[in-house]
């Protein structure tokens, strides 16, 4: 006997009508679930909880028990997953290795010679790690960590230097090669490569539009506008740059190519980046047990996290959630732009309190057949989720870019969120010409065969 047989056999509610019923599991996951994470409860075991609880209500103990398990196990049963743990060690090696000060010295000669340079300089380089590395919260660290001392020799504002590299490290989670977008192509069961070239023009668009931020609020907080002189020789910077660039055109060339896969291409990232490790000789044998054990434990969070939310999307899908969401959406418009634009705020929301591989996994089952069903491309919608979430990460209260980016920069929370407001509203307005013209993400896709 369920749960819901027992409410339905007690007297107090036996002449309760059937909806009522039909909503409580609907409320008991999400009920759950917010309570869990207003409490401090970690998101992974939030999840977890309200989605045991919800298969509890529908089955039988016994059935709910089996169940949660092959649904918690079955999460983790995909041969994709395998791209994840590799990049994220790959993104560790790069950390470590010296690739971000090369990147930087780089991103000197193309934004040094720009009113507020060092500021335009952080976006670069944070475009370039960050597609590198696969982690906002890596790339606002190393950029960060290195770019604050050069700040403060120029005497620019802690606050807005910060605003600014919290900003603009999420670009690269839509710049390949990129482990959310990963995700998305085994939730959605898109093609990685496609969703991979998808990302180039609108990662490439967030970044330009912190930058046009830069040149209209400078001089409102204060940046500098002194151009800094490079004293390295060009060639030298570009030769020492390259072979780490040259990892993403091995990345993308091969998956592009046919010769390996977006897994296979994860493995040979980490090779790739352990030998440029030593090759800078600023790997030493004395890193490589924190970094594995560091990488380990990010793995394990966030696979805990892909198990747990299997299961949420399977009691979801149980409890028909999504058809519920799916019909309100529908009913408030039937115009395509703007339900795009509804669910673009409800996802702006979510981002604020949920972690991004959770959210790709709760709301992709979700709101892609909406968008689909609205004759909205897979691929542009993956990348129009991703961008979302991408703002996410930088906004308070679970924004791990934003707390990553005032710790290496020193500042207070207080102090920074007001400096982000402007640029926010240049990211939202960037998302926004993402999602009325498709072709900034499908261009490129179909340029290299891709056909819905």
């Amino acid at each position: 006997m369920t749960l819901l047989d027992l409410l339905f056999s007690s007297q107090f509610l036996a002449n309760a009508p059937s909806i009522f019923f039909d909503f409580i599991p609907v409320a008991v996951l999400f009920g759950v679930l917010c309570v869990l994470l207003l409490i401090g409860v970690p998101i992974a075991f939030s999840i977890g909880i309200a989605a045991i609880l919800t298969i509890f209500i529908d089955f039988p103990i016994d059935q709910a028990m089996v169940l949660s398990s092959q649904k918690f196990a079955n999460g983790l049963d995909n041969f994709g997953l395998l791209a994840l743990p590799f990049f994220i060690v790959a993104g560790n090696l790069m950390n470590r290795g010296g690739l971000a000060s090369r990147l930087i010295n780089l991103a000197m000669i193309f934004g040094g010679k720009l009113p507020g340079s060092l500021s335009h300089v952080n976006v670069l380089a944070n475009m370039m790690f960050g597609s590198l590395s696969g982690s906002a919260a890596a790339s606002a660290a190393a950029v960060g960590g290195i770019m604050k001392p050069l700040q403060e020799k120029y005497k620019y504002p802690a606050d807005f230097s910060a605003a600014v590299n919290i900003a603009s490290c999420p670009t690269g989670l839509l710049i390949p090669p990129s482990n959310i977008l990963i995700l998305y192509a085994l939730v959605s069961t898109t093609s990685v490569q496609y969703l991979f070239i998808a990302g180039y023009i609108p990662g490439i668009l967030m970044g330009l539009g912190i930058m046009l931020g830069i040149f209209l609020l400078g001089k409102r907080y204060g940046i500098p506008a002194q151009k800094i002189v490079f004293k390295e020789k060009k060639r030298k910077v570009i030769l020492d740059a390259l072979p780490s660039l040259s990892l993403v055109i091995i990345i993308m060339g091969g998956i592009l190519g046919g010769i390996f896969t977006a897994t296979e291409a994860s493995a040979i990232a980490v090779v790739y980046s352990l030998l440029l490790g030593i090759a800078y000789r600023e790997l030493k044998m004395k890193d490589m047990l924190p970094l594995l054990t560091e990488s380990v434990v990010t793995t394990s969070i966030v696979l805990l996290m892909v198990a747990t939310s299997s299961m949420m999307s399977w009691a979801m899908a149980n409890a028909d959630i999504p058809g519920f969401i799916a019909n309100f959406v529908l009913e408030a418009s039937t115009n395509p732009i703007m339900v795009m634009l509804l669910m673009n705020v409800i996802l702006l929301v979510v981002g604020t309190f949920m972690d991004m591989t959770p959210a790709v996994l709760i709301f992709t089952p979700i709101f892609l057949p909406i968008a689909v069903h609205l004759g909205v491309d897979p691929v542009h919608f993956g990348i129009i989720l991703v961008f979302n979430l991408c703002i996410g990460i930088c906004t308070p209260p679970v924004g791990t870019a934003l707390f990553v980016g005032c710790s290496v920069s020193g500042t207070k929370l207080g102090r920074v969120v007001p400096k982000l407001l402007p640029l926010f509203a240049i990211m939202i307005i960037t998302l926004g010409i993402v999602t009325v013209f498709p072709e900034l993400s499908l261009w490129l896709p179909r340029l290299a065969g891709y056909q819905q």
